[in-house]
């Protein structure tokens, strides 16, 4: 159930020595082809790490033949020289694989301002390469994991189990649009050219992965690739392959909210009722980003107050009389005032929902979030992560 699930693709996860604690740390991803197709999309963050400036320029050839990823360092703000790190890095593992260096997209995470351990990163990838293998995907998830609880992999299959679709994901704090914060990796032995795959990721991560949001913190690495080595032989039909690509990247999504840092409830946020589907988002977004609310959900306190005060900060079309709001399917606020009992909600569980109704359209959006605990604080002020 991950990155080598689909045909034609082999990995491996191993301990390079980047990590002082000696965890997986380095992890390689290799497409066997026969076709080298590939698609990406990366942070929106105007301070980009080395690894994205690097694969956001192999991934306008169109081709992949392998993916590096590192745990441990996220090579971010290091200046010419991470970059030449990321380029030593191509060119290390093309050597290794047999590849162009321009093929070779580069993927890194950990914490922002430090230099990669470069001699012991350059030697960790010809033990990767020595490692990989058709069952290498599960530690290939692994490696990548930093303040990740677990690792995080899915699939899908096409019609008949024609084709599949596997990936793998890290990601537990800074999840916020625009992409969510997150390192991803998507394989397919479905035929597709590399158009297509740019086509099917874009839409797929328009409403999974930018609408994760969990501390509204927006990362300088993230990096989604979609790699296809046509193994299978079959060119899929589009709306099937595209759900597929959606099915994979919303069980991930849904696993970086659930593995959140410091959580203890995951927010369903549902705004119905919307103008536009721009203004469900940005309302979802904005119910997603209070921390009063947070802090509220955290203590099983249904206070619909703070959905409305949210709301009201949006430039979403709405009359503020005529707003709903459901927790966990009782109608707390109608019509913009006091709805039914707040002490019917039933908030014990994991998984919370709000539904926001504007009153105003039939568009919809969904918006993930989680609350905002103590642990949250302890884990991002105690210690550098």
């Amino acid at each position: 159930m991950s990155v080598t699930a689909a045909k034609g693709f082999t990995a491996s996860g191993v301990a390079a020595g980047i990590k002082e604690n000696g965890n997986p740390d380095l992890a390689l991803v290799v497409n066997n082809g026969p076709r080298l197709a590939a698609a990406g999309v990366f942070t929106s963050n105007r301070v980009k790490a080395a690894p994205v400036l690097w694969s956001e320029q192999v991934l306008k050839g169109g081709q992949v033949s392998a993916v590096v990823l590192n745990s441990g360092g996220a090579n971010a703000c290091t200046g010419p020289l991470g970059f030449q790190d990321t380029h030593a890095t191509a060119e290390k593992t093309a050597d290794v694989l047999g590849h162009s260096a321009g093929e070779i997209a580069i993927a890194s995470t950990g914490l922002i301002g430090i230099r990669l351990p470069m001699e012991p990163l350059l030697s960790g990838i010809e033990t990767a390469a020595a490692a990989l293998g058709e069952h290498g995907g599960e530690k290939a998830a692994i490696a990548i994991k930093t303040t990740d609880t677990v690792h995080k992999t899915a699939v899908a299959t096409g019609p008949d189990g024609a084709w599949t679709v596997g990936g793998m994901a890290k990601g537990a704090g800074m999840l916020a649009p625009g992409l969510a914060t997150m390192l991803v990796v998507l394989t397919t032995d479905a035929d597709v050219e590399a158009a297509a795959l740019d086509t099917a990721l874009r839409d797929a991560t328009r409403t999974t992965f930018d609408r994760i949001d969990s501390d509204g913190c927006m990362s300088t690495n993230d990096t989604v690739l979609l790699l296809a080595s046509g193994a299978s032989g079959v060119a899929p039909a589009a709306d099937d392959f595209a759900e597929a690509v959606r099915t994979v990247c919303a069980d991930l999504a849904r696993q970086l909210i659930g593995d959140a840092e410091g959580a203890s409830k995951d927010i369903r946020i549902e705004v119905v009722g919307a103008a536009t589907e721009d203004d469900a988002v940005e309302v979802g977004r904005s119910i997603a980003r209070n921390n009063l609310l947070k802090c509220a959900i955290h203590g099983e306190d249904p206070n619909w107050g703070r959905v409305l005060s949210a709301i009201g900060t949006t430039s979403a079309a709405f009359e503020p009389d005529q707003l709903n709001v459901a927790i966990n399917d009782v109608w707390v606020c109608k019509d913009g005032s006091v709805g039914e009992d707040r002490e019917l909600v039933d908030m014990r569980y994991r998984e919370v929902r709000i539904t926001a109704d504007l009153a105003a359209g039939s568009a919809s959006a969904v918006i993930w979030a989680n609350d905002l605990t103590a642990d949250y604080v302890h884990e991002n002020s105690a210690y550098s992560s």
